[in-house]
């Protein structure tokens, strides 16, 4: 499946029906009044969100959503029949935006959570409506009002409640395929990860957490360089970040810092966010030089291998806390 995580699409709410004009045509009534019932409302377009969803890949295909017309007044006062809403899913963790004038419109976060995006035009009045003692007979009747038609960009933040974070290589996506039933795609080169990968992670209570693997994030992410500035957003939602470290990469105190500064520059609230600090592979380095490399880190790292599934439950222990925490 392919993630497609922005969306742009036009909604047109539904035209009003035309009000009529018409008189009352009954016998033994001499002087049948007017009779002409008003159009009915057009439908309104709505987004509604549902947990079946989880990209917005439909809206590739098909990018104008319509509801449906109001019918015309009828005779003998009969208000036409309201047009038929349009109800179109979204995933959950879809921000709505007005794309003309750069506006939220909403944020549907919860299955069914439901937006009304574009209302419908009012039906036209019928002569009924315009009976009065200086009109008695009214041949006149207005036409329905047009729906509103409203630009729409729509950005799918994922709700994840741990986001794993790191430059290329760290070994998120290890990281999350052990410590939960995801499978990522693996490999030893930049930007395996293209799309964000999602894990349930069982605390001892049995309750699951949504872990999420956040790709792309390098030097100048926060100014759109690589993919971090398609992905950082994704963060926003996070309650608690793992800040994955290579412990046998180069200059591993220095992607410490690299990853920091596009937190902070990139703001959202994402530096304030509580972050567990984990060094990787150790198990690859010299046993003596674990220590000396701890040392140069401002906070104290957790101890760990993905690979080798060392230190996994100190780390997830320290996570279970932060989250507990938070309530």
């Amino acid at each position: 499946m392919q993630f497609i995580d922005i969306a742009k699409v036009q909604v047109q709410g539904g035209k009003g029906g035309d009000g009529i004009v018409a008189f009352r045509r009954e016998k033994y009534v001499p002087a049948g009044g007017p009779s002409g019932g008003n159009g009915g409302d057009g439908g309104c377009v709505i987004l509604e969100a549902t947990t079946d969803l989880q990209t917005l890949l439909d809206f590739q295909y098909e990018r104008i959503f319509k509801a449906g017309d109001g019918q015309r007044g009828g005779p003998k006062n009969m208000t036409g029949a309201r047009g038929s809403d349009r109800i179109i899913k979204v995933p959950c963790g879809t921000v709505v935006i007005d794309a003309d004038r750069e506006v939220v419109l909403g944020d549907l976060t919860e299955h069914g959570d439901r937006l009304v995006v574009a209302k419908g035009g009012k039906g036209g009045l019928g002569n009924k409506h315009f009976l009065s003692n200086s009109k008695r007979a009214p041949d006149f009747a207005l036409p329905g009002l047009l729906g509103e038609t409203v630009n729409l960009r729509l950005e799918l933040k994922l709700i994840a409640e741990v986001g794993i974070i790191g430059l290329p290589n760290a070994g998120k996506s290890t990281l999350i395929s052990v410590l939960s039933s995801a499978r990522p795609k693996i490999a030893d080169y930049p930007f395996t990860t293209l799309v964000p990968n999602l894990g349930v992670v069982a605390k001892p209570s049995g309750d699951g957490v949504v872990f999420a693997d956040i790709p792309g994030l390098i030097a100048g992410a926060s100014q759109g360089v690589g993919l971090g500035h398609d992905f950082l957003r994704h963060i926003e939602r996070t309650r608690v970040l793992i800040h994955l470290i290579d412990a046998i990469a180069d200059d591993p105190v220095g992607n410490y810092h690299i990853i920091q500064t596009e937190l902070r520059e990139y703001g959202h609230g994402l530096p304030e966010k509580p972050q567990i600090v984990a060094l990787n592979k150790i198990d690859a380095l010299p046993e003596g030089a674990i220590a000396p490399l701890v040392d140069q880190f401002p906070v104290q790292p957790y101890l760990i291998s993905a690979t080798a599934r060392q230190g996994l439950d100190n780390l997830l222990q320290a996570v279970w806390q932060v989250l507990d925490q938070q309530f």
